[in-house]
């Protein structure tokens, strides 16, 4: 008799569950760079070394490639480079996870989907009722609607063996989902003054990289020359050029659906990428952005900075919206039966999750970067997400500190 999704117990198999430690070993210590990074942007901004911040950020940066030459400011270099790195990381990560993973199966996806979808429109929504009078604000409404699972890993792995493997394992799905959305957004909402000839090369790079992976070609090298190519006319189109690295992970090959090789030294080219990219992106590359981003001058700040609608919008969005979405969908696609709870999970539990949700802190400066480029509003919705993504850590680990059993867990 086919089980329905409330009995399900579709578990990834042995060999997504060895990726799957990997990814929670790695992201949990990146997540305590990633804090160490922020704090020391912090203590740049505001003290006598914030000349010194400032011009690592303006640090004016050259490169040539082919017949293009792009001149940036570090900062944007950052945040249009090294962070299409990071996208060409999430973008393999949902490939791997859509294929062989967490959302490989309807009973693995529903209640993720569900609750990453309700965990993006309730935060909007708040952002929205919040700042719907002001149409430069109007222009951050998704700043509050990102997870950042480095972030909430990093605080969750304070707790040690407590944290029940189905909490990781929810939380960790519901941000690969939050990616994806994220994703969506800034491609429809993010890009602007659209150049048609970078259009039409990006295509003719994408159609090379679809060409390779209809002929079976396995080999690496050629899909990473064709992404380079890619993310430089994706820079020049008007689209945001971090797209690059999403399409470009999506067409690395990976395999069968569900195909799960038993030999543990037999790995994928998507597979391969992911582990070399993983410990560069966790230790270097977010932690880098985070350093380059969250630097706020506190100085002369009133509390009714915080308390303007902007960051006002994010806090709430983020604070109360991510827990509240998150868990009432969770205890809704219960009481229906159409999902149930990750094991060793209950309400308390899952409240908790809720609330480790509301950190926000890369994807959401990043949004921030591109809604409010070069503009004064740009350090308000920084100021919220540094206090939201603060607030749900501290209120997420002091819930789940005083609710989860004391007892290890042998998950």
């Amino acid at each position: 008799m086919t089980q329905s999704p409330m009995h399900a117990t579709n578990r990834p198999s042995p060999r997504a569950l060895r990726g799957l430690a990997e990814f929670f070993r790695l992201e949990a210590a990146g997540g305590i760079v990633l804090i160490a990074a922020a704090v020391l942007a912090m203590v740049a901004a505001n003290s006598p070394l914030v000349s010194y911040y400032e011009g690592f950020r303006a640090l004016p940066v050259q490169v040539r490639v082919g017949a293009f030459e792009i001149a940036k400011p570090l900062l944007l270099w950052i945040n249009d480079g090294l962070m299409a790195v990071f996208f060409l990381l999430v973008a393999l990560e949902i490939k791997r996870e859509a294929l062989s993973g967490q959302l490989a199966t309807r009973a693995q996806l529903v209640l993720p989907m569900v609750c990453a979808a309700a965990g993006v429109a309730v935060p909007a929504l708040l952002f929205v009722a919040l700042n719907h009078h002001d149409a430069q604000a109007m222009r951050g409404w998704a700043v509050p609607t990102a997870t950042d699972i480095a972030f909430a890993l990093g605080v969750l792995a304070l707790l040690g063996s407590r944290v029940p493997a189905g909490m990781k394992l929810l939380l960790s799905t519901i941000a690969v989902v939050d990616d994806l959305i994220a994703v969506l957004i800034i491609a429809f909402f993010y890009s602007h003054g659209l150049s048609v000839t970078a259009l039409v090369w990006a295509a003719v790079a994408v159609a090379g990289m679809w060409l390779l992976n209809r002929r079976g070609v396995m080999r690496l090298a050629p899909y990473l020359l064709l992404g380079v190519v890619l993310w430089v006319c994706v820079l020049k189109s008007g689209v945001h050029a971090t797209l690059a690295g999403v399409v470009t992970g999506l067409m690395i090959p990976h395999g069968r659906r569900n195909d799960d090789v038993a030999d543990t030294h037999v790995h994928s080219p998507l597979e391969s990428l992911e582990h070399a990219l993983h410990p560069w992106v966790a230790y270097a590359i977010l932690p880098v952005f985070a350093f380059a981003n969250a630097g706020r001058v506190l100085g002369g700040m009133r509390l009714d900075d915080l308390l303007a609608p902007l960051p006002m919008g994010v806090v709430l969005g983020l604070v109360v919206g991510k827990p509240i979405g998150i868990v009432g969908a969770a205890v809704l696609m219960r009481a229906l039966g159409w999902a149930r709870f990750p094991d060793g999970m209950d309400l308390r539990a899952m409240i908790g999750l809720g609330l480790m949700c509301g950190i926000g802190f890369t994807m959401s400066l990043f949004i921030a970067s591109l809604a409010y480029h070069d503009t004064d509003a740009y350090g308000s919705a920084v100021l919220g997400v540094l206090m939201a993504s603060l607030l749900s850590a501290v209120g997420g680990w002091l819930w789940l500190r005083a609710t989860l059993p004391r007892t290890t867990r042998m998950d």
